[in-house]
């Protein structure tokens, strides 16, 4: 009798599916309420930082320069109070082989594939893992296949996904486009249950732990250089395993003094489900239309459990506008030679305001940039958004509306950021823990585990569970 492939049969099938697609039996973690023992799964991995390590030179991944942005500094002390403007860095991890730090989790997942024999690999994305997962299982041998939601019901996408897909295929991967919309995951579930390819999603601990190198090694680098960690390590949000994946890797150098920010474009009003909002965004990622509901809810992942939990780690979380990202991408270029992608630019203008905020002896590093290439380029992407009805003017970004106009900054002293209110943060995910998991009590394990996920303290945890009436 045939399989019933319905999408709400294949969605039923959900659980069962990923375990065979995985290799993990996600229920060994759980608790049977809301909480989950993380730190075990995590170890699950099988690996260890050096074994990561090692996997990952195997294929030229990793050990990836830092650089000084001196002009770079020099023009953000222009604007900052006396005493004060942090030197700023990056680590260009568009060095990695596919151009960006996804190819840290790529090399992890494929790895591990490849060593529980699974003849090719599967990843959702439309952003720069696909090309990652694509380079590292060329590497070794794999079948690859990318499903990219790429369109509008117009059949219209973006230049940098269209980009992206193209990358891909230029892998060897077979590419899967879809439109905007739920037919991304059932596609997904049912490609992994006919081929029986590994799910090298972007949210397992194999993926996580992959990130974990970025970290160790960002201390490392900076303990030979400058004799010390830096102060503030600046990190683009968007599912949450970048900032996840460096902090872990910062803590195991011992660098806990280091604080954590978070940085997205703020698309505030804009739906990423959307059809007619597709294409009214100029950002593919690192943006708060992913940034927001993947912290505030992690598990919305293709994993039973992402190993991506941003609220864990994060110190603080900031936002900046579309505009001064594409602005910041032209100061990189002209003033320090280095031509990069948009993503890590993201982190960039959040660091050129924040360095404005520290003192001069201060160290603020942008972790990772990304490559750039046609379609990620400001041109294309700007006329795109012209073509899409959005005005681009020159004037207060603070001013921009997402989805009705793009707003370059009038000169650097315009690059604001916009803090996000952590603990609101925290309680929609308290909130959404108990609205997922329908608990009226919680245990004194699931109130541990709550603390720890939103880096936070009992008391707080506590207040938030009498406001929605939980017991503990």
């Amino acid at each position: 009798m045939a399989k019933d492939m319905s999408f709400e049969a294949v969605m039923g099938r959900n659980s069962e599916i990923m375990k065979k697609a995985v290799g993990i039996d996600y229920n060994v973690f759980e608790s049977g309420s809301i909480a989950f023992d993380y730190e075990k799964m995590m170890r699950e991995t099988g690996y260890s930082l050096q074994e990561i390590e090692r996997i990952q030179k195997d294929t030229g991944v990793g050990n990836t320069p830092i650089y000084e942005l001196r002009n770079l500094t020099k023009l953000a002390r222009k604007f900052a109070p006396a005493g004060k403007g942090a030197k700023i860095f990056i680590k260009d991890e568009a060095a990695n082989p596919s151009g960006s730090f996804k190819a840290r989790r790529a090399a992890t997942s494929c790895y591990h594939a490849e060593r529980l024999g699974y003849k090719g690999v599967i990843a959702a994305t439309s952003g720069n893992y696909g090309a990652a997962v694509a380079s590292q299982a060329a590497m070794r041998g794999l079948k690859c296949i990318i499903v990219q939601e790429c369109y509008d019901s117009k059949g219209i996408g973006q230049p940098e996904i269209i980009e992206k897909a193209r990358k891909c295929e230029a892998y060897g991967a077979e590419v899967v486009q879809l439109t905007v919309g739920p037919e991304l995951f059932y596609t997904f579930l049912v490609l992994l249950e006919e081929t029986g390819y590994f799910n090298a999603s972007l949210y397992t601990p194999f993926g996580i732990a992959g990130v974990e190198t970025l970290g160790y090694e960002l201390s490392m680098q900076f303990r030979e250089r400058e004799g010390r960690d830096p102060d503030v390590v600046v990190v683009t949000n968007a599912g949450g395993g970048n900032l996840t994946g460096t902090a872990r890797g910062l803590i195991k150098a011992g660098a806990t003094d280091t604080e954590i920010v978070g940085a997205s474009v703020s698309l505030q009003g804009l739906h990423m489900a959307s059809d007619t909002q597709f294409n009214r965004k100029s950002f593919t990622t690192g943006h708060t239309g992913f940034g927001i509901p993947f912290a505030t809810w992690p598990d919305r992942s293709d994993v039973p459990r992402s190993a991506a939990r941003p609220l864990r780690y994060m110190d603080r979380y900031v936002t900046v506008n579309q505009g001064s990202v594409f602005y910041m991408t032209e100061v990189l270029a002209q003033l320090e030679g280095l031509e990069r992608g948009p993503a890590g630019n993201t982190s960039l203008a959040a660091a050129f305001k924040l360095a404005q905020e520290l003192d001069e002896d201060k160290i603020i590093v942008v972790q990772e940039t990304e490559y750039t290439g046609a379609g990620k380029h400001i041109q294309p992407q700007l006329t795109f958004a012209k073509e899409n009805g959005i005005e681009v003017i020159i004037g207060d970004p603070s001013e921009e509306i997402p989805g009705k106009n793009i707003i370059l900054p009038k000169d650097p002293g315009y690059i604001k950021i916009e803090e996000i209110d952590l603990n609101r943060t925290r309680r929609s995910y308290i909130r959404n823990c108990i609205q997922n998991t329908k608990m009226e009590k919680v245990t004194k394990e699931d109130l541990e585990f709550l603390v720890e996920d939103t880096k936070s303290n009992e008391e707080f945890v506590k207040k938030v569970l009498d406001e929605f009436g939980v017991e503990y």
